[in-house]
């Protein structure tokens, strides 16, 4: 039996994520949820509740939690004390965590109740239903509520959690390395608008192959180097056996914190 969607959805923290999900949820073909967010981010609050009907701004978070079903925390992980002082959470409650670093014994301690308690990992590619979520532990109502978002990528434990959290933070390197290149570009002589399009177009190519599962990583990359060519002359003298360790490095000291938060 499908189960019933959830009714009625609360946002603490209405950041880029929780305007992500906003967008997700409101923006999709299926009926979307009633929305409660907090009064605080009073500009992203009052512009999703004008373009949305059915998102609505709370007078302060007890409000959003007492009329939510689901309670998503997306407060900073420094904000979170603050934030989360005093509210009282009914056992009956779903509540979805999405705070970098901050594990769910950490959130029981601090809420003080027994309502379910999930991680999860959403990223702003949600606004789009595009986006795969991790979560932990496994829970049907958080784990259908990501599905209508993209998907649910439930795990075994919070140990493995970590990994795809740690995995998240390379994504402004990512951003940043293509505006290098585009840099390097402009400082070669090409105007920017022409730099800017070509490095976007480049690996917007790049992110549609990435579609193809039936090749893995390793194989995407091979099957876009020619021996002795341009591809494979950037990857063996910039991305180097110093380089890769260095990388490998960064995500373990990343992880290290993440496992001891």
């Amino acid at each position: 039996m499908e189960r019933e969607a959830v009714k009625r959805i609360g946002i603490i923290g209405v950041g880029e994520i929780g305007r992500a999900i906003v967008t997700g949820l409101c923006g999709g073909a299926d009926k979307s949820p009633e929305t409660f967010l907090c009064p605080r981010g009073a500009r992203t609050a009052a512009e999703l509740s004008e373009r949305y009907e059915g998102v609505r701004v709370c007078a302060d978070n007890q409000e959003v939690v007492d009329r939510s079903e689901v309670v998503i925390i997306a407060v900073r992980r420094l904000d979170r004390h603050e934030a989360l002082a005093g509210l009282k959470m009914d056992g009956d409650k779903v509540v979805i965590n999405v705070m970098s670093g901050v594990g769910n014994d950490d959130l029981r301690q601090t809420l003080a109740t027994d309502a379910a308690l999930v991680r999860a990992i959403p990223l702003p590619a949600v606004r789009e239903r595009r986006s795969v979520t991790v979560t932990y532990p496994s829970h049907p109502t958080v784990d259908s509520l990501f599905e209508r978002l993209g998907g649910a990528l439930p795990v075994a434990d919070e140990a493995a959690f970590n990994v795809f959290s740690a995995l998240t933070g390379t994504l402004t390197t990512h951003y940043s390395y293509l505006a290098a290149l585009t840099s390097w570009a402009i400082g070669h002589g090409l105007a920017p608008d022409d730099a800017d399009g070509y490095v976007r177009s480049l690996f917007q190519g790049v992110g549609r192959a990435l579609s193809d599962q039936t090749r893995s990583l390793h194989q995407l990359a091979a099957d876009h180097e020619t021996p002795k060519g341009n591809n494979e002359r950037i990857r063996t003298t910039w991305f180097d056996s110093a380089n890769s360790e260095a990388l490998n490095k960064a995500l373990d000291e990343l992880l290290t914190d993440l496992d001891e938060g």
